[in-house]
């Protein structure tokens, strides 16, 4: 199954949070293409402004098991979700935004991401990768949706490429949830 992933932080060296967290995520699902990085004004209480970009993912695991890997790879960067405030800086955040023909209902996880059609920061990564993957809830493509949101004042801007994620083989088992 192909994933959308969302990467966003603005706090401590974000740029070195994506490298390592795309090397993780190499590591064990192959990388399909990364966006752009994007700079994004924050959402919540005054703080940095976020970088942003997404990346597809080939997955063989059920989208709970991603999440809880994206959780332990967002916890090795040093985010603490118990401790943060909402909406507040963080160092790295990994959001799954869609899974091509899935919906999930549930009360760890809801897939499209439910605010991904609100969310410039969100939508403008992710149409780079996958513009005419169709949201199943909205009934529009993601570059739809990005179109109905360009009159909104959410400052969103692409700064230049992500540095190129590294590939491997064959994944391997690091210290992370089992595949199951």
């Amino acid at each position: 199954m192909r994933v959308l992933l969302g990467l966003g932080g603005n706090q401590g060296n974000v740029a070195e949070a994506f490298a390592a967290a795309l090397a993780a995520l190499a590591e064990r699902f192959p990388l399909g293409e990364c966006s752009s990085l994007w700079r994004s004004a924050a959402l919540g209480p005054p703080q940095p402004d976020y970088l942003n970009a997404a990346v597809l993912l080939h997955v063989d695991v059920h989208p709970l098991r991603l999440l809880a890997f994206c959780h332990h790879l967002e916890a090795r960067a040093g985010r603490d979700r118990q401790r943060e405030i909402h909406h507040g800086p963080r160092p790295l955040d990994l959001y799954l935004l869609l899974a091509e023909s899935v919906v999930v209902e549930g009360p760890a996880l809801t897939l499209p991401h439910p605010r991904l059609g609100e969310r410039r920061f969100a939508l403008l990564p992710a149409v780079e990768v996958a513009p005419t993957w169709r949201h199943p809830r909205l009934h529009a493509t993601l570059e739809e949706l990005a179109r109905q949101l360009e009159a909104t004042p959410q400052r969103c801007e692409r700064l230049g490429p992500l540095p190129a994620p590294p590939t491997a083989a064959t994944p391997r088992n690091l210290e992370q949830p089992p595949r199951r």
